[in-house]
C-alpha cells in the first residue's frame, strides 16, 4: 500500500509499504490519520454481477456481505462445477481439462460468460475488460483477492467502513475518524493519469520507463514524494515479483488524489444497479462497449 497524507494544499507521499494484518488495517490507519478522513482506494472488486444479484434475496450489497458468515461453504472455492451453488461461487480451485467461464456462469444460472462480470468489468473503448468476480484462476483473476478482502478486511468492520459507491459520492464519505473505501483498477488510472501503457507493468524496465512521467504527474496533483517514493519510482519499484504491486499501489493512491482534487467524477453512473449491487470504478467515465 501506498499512503499520502495531506499536508496545506498538497501531499507528502512515503514508499510503498506492506498492508500487513488485515483484520486491524482500517484501525491502524485511523491512527496514522490522527483524526482526519481516510480515502482507501483498494484493488480489488466491491460489488456483485447484476445477473448474480437480480437472484438474490438481500437487499444491496452491504446485506450480502453481512450475510455471507451464515454460509459456512461461501469462501470456499470450488474444485468442480458440481460444487457451485448461489452461496459457494467461486470457482476453479485448481486448472481442470475442459473447463471454460462459460460453464462456471452456467452453472450459477447466470446465462453466458458476461454474467459472470460486472458493468465495470467489461472492456471499454479505453482498455480492456478486467477478470470477473468469481473466477480464481491465473493471473488475470480478482476472485481470491475479493474472498480474502471480504472476508478478512471488510467484514470485521462492515459497520464502520463506509463503501463507495453504495452509501454515497466518494468525498461525501469522508468524515473524521472514519474510513471510506473505493474500488481502484490501476489499468484505469493508468488512463486517467495520462501514463503511457506501451510495454508491461510486470517488467522492471517498462516501470522504470515511465518514472518521468509519473513524477510530473505527482508535481501537477501536489504530491511531494519523499526521496525513498523518488528513488523508489526511478528504480522501476524494484526487481523482485511484488514489484508491480508497489507500482500498482502508487497508481491507486494517485487515482484516489486525482479524485479528491475534482480532475475526476466522485460518483458512479446514474444507474441503480451500480449503487446498489455492482459498484464502479472510482474515476471511471467510460461506459462498457
Amino acid at each position: 500500500m501506498s499512503i499520502a497524507r495531506r499536508v496545506g494544499q498538497g501531499w507528502l507521499l512515503g514508499p510503498p509499504r506492506p498492508v500487513g494484518d488485515l483484520e486491524t488495517l482500517f484501525g491502524r490507519l485511523c491512527a496514522e490519520a490522527e483524526g482526519a478522513p481516510v480515502a482507501l482506494g483498494a484493488d480489488l472488486p466491491i460489488g456483485l454481477p447484476r445477473v448474480y444479484a437480480a437472484q438474490r434475496p438481500e437487499r444491496d450489497f452491504r446485506d450480502f456481505l453481512a450475510r455471507t458468515p451464515g454460509w459456512p461453504d461461501f469462501w470456499r472455492v470450488c474444485a468442480s462445477l458440481d460444487e457451485l451453488a448461489p452461496e459457494r461461487p467461486f470457482y476453479p480451485a485448481r486448472g481442470v481439462k475442459g473447463m471454460t467461464r462459460a460453464a462456471h456462469a452456467a452453472a450459477l444460472n447466470l446465462g453466458g460468460p458476461a454474467g459472470l462480470s460486472r458493468a465495470c468489468d467489461r472492456a471499454t473503448t479505453e482498455r480492456p475488460a478486467g477478470a470477473p468476480l468469481f473466477w480464481t484462476l491465473g493471473a488475470n483473476q480478482t476472485g481470491k483477492a475479493a474472498i480474502t478482502a471480504w472476508r478478512d478486511m471488510l467484514l470485521p468492520a462492515l459497520d464502520a467502513v463506509r463503501l463507495w459507491p453504495f452509501d454515497g459520492p466518494f468525498r461525501s464519505l469522508l468524515a473524521p475518524n472514519t474510513v471510506a473505501i473505493a474500488e481502484t483498477y490501476p489499468a484505469e488510472a493508468m488512463r486517467h493519469l495520462g501514463i503511457p501503457t506501451k510495454g508491461s507493468k510486470r517488467r522492471q524496465s517498462d516501470r522504470a520507463a515511465v518514472a518521468a512521467p509519473l513524477l510530473d504527474i505527482m508535481a501537477n496533483l501536489r504530491v511531494i514524494p519523499n526521496a525513498a517514493m523518488t528513488a523508489a519510482t526511478q528504480d522501476g519499484f524494484g526487481t523482485d515479483a511484488a514489484g508491480e504491486d508497489r507500482f500498482d499501489c502508487v497508481l491507486g493512491l494517485l487515482c484516489v488524489i486525482n479524485v479528491l482534487n475534482g480532475n475526476r467524477p466522485d460518483t458512479a453512473p446514474p444507474d441503480p444497479w451500480l449503487t446498489t449491487w455492482e459498484g464502479w470504478v472510482l474515476g471511471q467515465t467510460a461506459l462498457p462497449v
